[in-house]
């Protein structure tokens, strides 16, 4: 029987009663699943729905605009054939819409017809688009120095938008505290939410010709596609399709890399490092709500993290589009890692090692503008 499980406490709480943390505060996972066989892939459908024998219910209406199925573009990157995994290919111009079809169409399903999020982007534009496709009403809380673009995204779908003054923290807060009006389906709290990003690692054995690759480079700040990856291929792993996992690697800005601070330190909860401005601004969190998680996940895997510095990020950004990719620099320093991992030995040319590239370069015209000169 599928049940909310509270890895701090191991406590297990009923999937049929709609909540999004433990009564102790602290974030939910799911019970594993059994995973599934290739057999069991929906292959008429194309979106991450083929893969819905996978989900911890049976979902009779998804919310799905096509969500899933990014193109794998092969390319050489320092020395080695790498893939690279275009997630910015989503119907919100964001791989969060895995999770979002999935988390919102669980709650739909069960009763659930108002949400609350709060996001600095996409994890709001996605949100707000998706209840908009599946009749429901919206409210998402930003911070005020957000960019009018983004704002005028998710106020497009038709969503209320709320501005809180103050750092990104005092978003979630204000977030928390209005819980108790209407339901937080929030895209880092919510455990359906991985139940979606998942989805990846399903597609990525898919692409591969299901297998696993040997290594999975992913920026990192929150841990969802991280998390998802490796929740699908311990699936997989326990459904005998795949006999081994694949090494994941977290790459993260040096000016905000608590995950790396954690990981590089042998700690089993957050140390603290510095937080500074950077480019990557998609991947700059604090204080990530899953890091355990995280640490957990990488160390399973065999894999690590890597802390990429500015002048880095932007060089990677540069030599991508240079080669066709056109990415924004808060997945770009992925690329950026697989570089620093051949030339430590960590990572062998010859390996298959896919990079997960999640925003188009779109979003951040004038960090081109501002660096094309170099």
């Amino acid at each position: 029987m599928v049940s909310y499980v509270d890895p701090r406490t191991d406590e297990e709480y009923s999937i049929d009663t709609p909540i999004w943390r433990s009564p102790n505060g602290n974030p939910l996972m799911l019970s594993q699943l059994q995973g599934i066989r290739r057999k069991d892939i929906v292959t008429s459908t194309r979106s991450i729905w083929r893969y819905r024998k996978a989900f911890p219910l049976d979902v009779r209406e998804p919310i799905s605009m096509g969500e899933g199925c990014s193109p794998l573009v092969g390319a050489n990157y320092c020395g080695a054939s790498c893939l690279f995994k275009l997630e910015w290919f989503s119907p919100t111009g964001s791989f969060k819409d895995r999770g979002t079809s999935v988390m919102l169409s669980l709650l739909r399903q069960q009763g659930i017809q108002s949400v609350l999020e709060d996001s600095s982007g996409n994890g709001g534009s996605s949100v707000a688009g998706y209840g908009a496709a599946g009749g429901m009403q919206v409210k998402v809380l930003v911070p005020a120095s957000t960019s009018p673009a983004k704002i005028a995204q998710v106020r497009a779908y038709g969503a209320e938008v709320e501005l809180i003054p103050g750092p990104r923290e005092a978003t979630e807060a204000a977030a928390i505290e209005q819980s108790s009006d209407v339901f937080y389906a929030s895209h880092n709290w919510h455990p359906f939410f991985l139940q979606g990003t998942k989805t990846l690692g399903y597609e990525l054995w898919e692409d591969c010709g299901f297998r696993a690759p040997d290594n999975i480079l992913i920026p990192s700040s929150a841990g969802s596609n991280l998390l998802g990856c490796h929740i699908a291929f311990t699936e997989l792993k326990s459904s005998g399709e795949i006999d081994k996992l694949p090494k994941l690697f977290a790459s993260q800005p040096a000016n905000c890399a608590p995950l790396h601070a954690s990981f590089q330190a042998g700690a089993d909860n957050l140390v603290d490092s510095d937080f500074l401005p950077t480019v990557a601004e998609g991947t700059a969190i604090k204080r990530p709500i899953r890091l355990i998680e995280m640490l957990n996940a990488l160390r399973e895997s065999g894999g690590g993290t890597v802390a990429v510095d500015e002048t880095e990020i932007i060089e990677a950004s540069l030599r991508l589009a240079r080669q066709g990719l056109y990415a924004e620099p808060t997945s770009a320093h992925a690329a950026a890692a697989v570089g620093k991992l051949i030339e430590s030995g960590t990572i062998n040319p010859s390996e298959r090692t896919v990079v997960i590239l999640t925003g188009t370069g779109l979003k951040t015209t004038q960090f081109y503008e501002d660096n094309l000169g170099r």
